[in-house]
């Protein structure tokens, strides 16, 4: 069995790579086209781009991986079935459960590499990059001097110049811009520009600067100077990295995740307390609704009661009444916190289940991709191909809509994220079943192999 177990390991190995591969370059060509123009005329560094690149490649992994265990999955059990090895090994007395138990270990592996990716590195990729994305998103066109064009995303002025030959500038003219007590024009034969920490240095070889007040016309001066220097503020055409410290729940490990969602409880107990008194201050009981309406409904049946009840004089019941709009008033506040604070405590609990559903979604593609391997044989890498995607995109669209249902509480994290791998386990269950009793339950697999063998035919 070692060497069984051997040997479908290494016939794993090659196709998850390449699965993983060819996975990773189409979603990764996908992000790069919609991203183009995040950072197209921004004048950025390559260095800066291909950090941002390789920032949000974090992401791209995480995604890729469960699918590529799928599709090297059918892969193996597709080309071991259609060399009829799969049959060799029936034949000679060894289970279908025995075959897949070598590359269920393979995907526990995976599984657990993948936690691991997503507790400790995914999470700082993803705050990298969005803290590198905001001050991408922020810079302004950097200054890309061209001759001949003006450059006018200075802050104060406008520059043209007559050519450039490496990084001297000839025939500079400036120009202010904005509202200034005077207006200047600048005009050298020759310039180089330099950067600083924050700003840019223009300095400007023999020429002459002409200045006229906007209040008094006749007051003119005419400058010569040899060398004239130029500071030009550019915090915003200078790529400024920030250091936050506030991160999503995205951007979150396991232990940050479990200390937001205590200090979430930490305010719902404190509201609920808070609840409670008010209803013991008004009704002498101490009651915490169940929701907003059961609240509601229970400070109306107090307010039937008491205007029912004779033993109130005409005050007494004002100031009954009074008191039960205050809790009325309270009561809508109170839920309305309860509704805030549920809603971020869920949505910090759903990532931190989905960092384990997705990984463990790893060994229910493995136990999944198994008999569909061995049910698609005659298919080849196409079939296997649609196959994977078809089931993976419902597995990611059932997981998508679990966390939005979660987020809303309507339904509860752990059922949120933990669903789809239960539609996975049955399917995986169901096919493996019907494997081992050697019947394709399927009638899409018959469908792909009967046209399959009609393209061979002709």
């Amino acid at each position: 069995m070692r060497l069984l177990s051997r040997y479908f390991i290494r016939e794993m190995i090659l196709p998850f790579f390449f699965s993983l591969l060819m996975i990773t370059f189409l979603l990764f060509i996908n992000f790069l086209l919609r991203a183009v123009d995040r950072f197209l005329g921004k004048g950025l560094e390559v260095l800066t781009i291909l950090e941002y690149l390789f920032l949000n490649l974090a992401w791209i992994i995480a995604l890729s991986v469960p699918m590529a265990v799928l599709l090297s999955t059918l892969m193996t059990f597709g080309r071991l079935s259609e060399d009829n090895e799969i049959n060799a090994m029936r034949a000679s007395g060894i289970g279908f459960l025995s075959i897949i138990r070598a590359p269920l270990l393979f995907g526990i592996t995976i599984a657990t590499l993948l936690i691991t990716f997503n507790n400790f590195i995914l999470p700082d990729m993803n705050f990298h990059a969005r803290l590198l994305s905001g001050d991408i998103y922020r810079k302004r066109p950097g200054m890309n001097i061209e001759p001949g064009v003006f450059l006018d995303n200075l802050p104060d002025y406008s520059m043209i110049v007559g050519g450039k030959k490496g990084e001297i500038m000839s025939d500079v003219r400036i120009f202010s811009k904005g509202k200034q007590e005077s207006q200047t024009s600048i005009h050298s034969k020759t310039g180089t520009l330099s950067t600083l920490a924050d700003a840019f240095l223009l300095t400007l070889y023999d020429g002459e600067i002409h200045e006229l007040e906007n209040k008094d016309f006749t007051n003119y001066r005419r400058i010569i100077f040899d060398t004239h220097k130029i500071i030009i503020p550019a915090d915003d055409l200078l790529l400024n990295r920030r250091d936050s410290s506030n991160r999503t729940d995205r951007e979150m490990t396991i232990p940050m995740i479990i200390k937001k969602v205590n200090g979430y409880q930490k305010k719902l107990s404190v509201v609920q307390t808070r609840l409670k008194g008010a209803f013991y201050r008004t009704l002498g009981d101490s009651i915490l609704p169940s929701s907003l309406e059961d609240g509601i409904n229970i400070v109306a049946v107090a307010r039937d009661s008491i205007n029912s009840d004779t033993t109130f004089n005409k005050g007494a019941l004002k100031k009954k009444e009074r008191q039960l709009r205050s809790l009325e008033r309270q009561v809508k506040n109170e839920f309305g916190l309860i509704g805030s604070y549920q809603k971020g405590k869920n949505k910090y609990t759903v990532e931190a289940h989905k960092k384990f559903s997705i990984p463990f979604a790893c060994i229910l593609f493995v136990l999944l991709g198994a008999p569909l391997g061995v049910m698609a044989k005659k298919g080849g890498f196409a079939v296997s191909t649609s196959l994977s995607f078809g089931f993976f995109l419902l597995y990611y669209v059932l997981l998508i809509g679990g966390e939005e249902l979660a987020d809303r509480n309507q339904v509860s994290p752990e059922m949120g994220m933990w669903a789809p791998n239960l539609v996975l386990l049955i399917l995986a269950l169901y096919l493996i079943l019907h494997t081992i009793r050697e019947r394709a339950p399927i009638s899409i697999l018959s469908f792909l192999k009967k046209k399959d063998l009609q393209v061979d035919t002709r």
